[in-house]
């Protein structure tokens, strides 16, 4: 797949992407992040391996947008809440409790 990361083409794929981050150890994740085999990477550090530039040079986004068209599941920020769906899951989290179970039995 041919995207663009910090105005400079790149011909990417599944396998090239799994192949560059194989022996590469993750970093501690603190902001966006996209797991890669079984292992979770910050999404510049990616970035940083595959296109072989300075981190400052290109943004998160323009990673993510790539990794996820290459079909890589991408993350948000860690430690951010979900919303809730439901006035009761809303209750439960602001009183710090686990929703109840909508399975009765």
């Amino acid at each position: 797949m041919r995207c663009v990361i910090a105005r400079y083409p790149f011909d990417l794929t599944m396998n090239g992407v799994l192949t560059s981050m194989k022996n590469v150890t993750p970093e501690p994740i603190t902001g966006e992040s996209v797991t890669i085999g079984r292992r979770r990477y910050p999404i510049k550090q990616v970035g940083q391996v595959i296109t072989r530039q300075d981190r400052r040079d290109f943004s998160s986004g323009e990673v993510v947008r790539a990794m996820t068209r290459l079909g890589f599941t991408c993350h948000d920020l860690p430690g951010t809440v979900p919303v809730p769906t439901t006035p009761l899951e809303a209750a439960s989290q602001m009183l710090g409790a686990p929703a109840p179970s909508s399975r009765e039995g």
